[in-house]
């Protein structure tokens, strides 16, 4: 187990709901990946991404409702500036299982 933190230290982890807007393969990337382009509503707008995500179709993720940590700095990976986080958990065999909310979300909400 990690360190343990404390209520303001999770506070500081702005985690949002975003809809994929876009998906693209990343054939740049050291391992197999997409790009993405998420619209996180009106207060905070589209974001880019990359993740290893692709034991999903991209027809699957486009339209579908992500969970993502949206106040990281923006990173260069191969040439792409990634904006934020996705979130997801690993699965048997090395896939990832996406967060996303159990049901319909406020696009941009945050998460608590």
């Amino acid at each position: 187990m990690e360190d343990m933190i404390t209520f303001n230290d999770f506070l500081k982890v702005d985690m949002r709901v975003g809809r994929v807007v876009r998906v693209e393969d990343f054939p740049k990337a050291r391992n197999p990946s997409y790009k993405f382009e998420i619209d996180f509503g009106p207060e905070i707008g589209a974001r880019f991404s990359s993740a290893r995500l692709t034991n999903y179709s991209k027809s699957e993720l486009v339209g579908q409702q992500v969970v993502a940590v949206v106040n990281f700095p923006p990173r260069n990976i191969a040439g792409f500036i990634s904006e934020v986080l996705i979130l997801g958990v690993p699965m048997e065999g090395g896939t990832v299982s996406l967060l996303e909310p159990g049901d319909e979300a406020i696009t941009g909400g945050r998460v608590y």
